[in-house]
């Protein structure tokens, strides 16, 4: 991952984009659910989820969405972002050893208030989309 010292407020602008990419292991659906506590058999118990609408075990929802995270705090902004808040649409599952992709693209800026919108998208290694949204954070410096 290639960390920056981002960008301030006034060095963004409309239409920037940065992205981050990760596949997602067994042993990080087991470390969310242990940091989490969200066992649901659907991410941590084969048999149980082969019964599932999705037969075979996936990643919690949230560890896509953490991906944005990463992107925002680490890149564009990037460090020093405070994120206020996120809307999350979760559009297909993602599949141990799917390889995600986050893409952050600046499409509001909010002069004097240091607050930046940004479309939010996860894709797998297929260009599918996992997860759509929009970020709005606050970056000064």
């Amino acid at each position: 991952m290639q960390m920056s010292q981002g960008k301030s407020f006034d060095e963004i602008n409309v239409g920037d984009k940065a992205c981050f990419s990760k596949t997602i292991t067994s042993y990080d659906v087991y470390g969310y659910a242990g940091i989490t506590g969200d066992f649901n058999p659907v991410h941590v118990n084969e048999e149980a989820a082969k019964n599932s609408m999705f037969k075979e075990r996936i990643a919690h929802g949230m560890l896509s969405a953490g991906l944005v995270s990463t992107v925002l705090g680490t890149q564009l902004p990037g460090p020093g972002t405070i994120y206020l808040g996120q809307e999350l649409s979760f559009k297909a599952p993602v599949k141990f050893n799917d390889t995600l992709t986050a893409e952050c693209e600046v499409v509001e800026k909010k002069e004097g208030k240091y607050i930046l919108r940004l479309s939010t998208t996860v894709k797998n290694q297929d260009g599918k989309e996992v997860l759509t949204g929009m970020a709005t954070v606050m970056k000064k410096d």
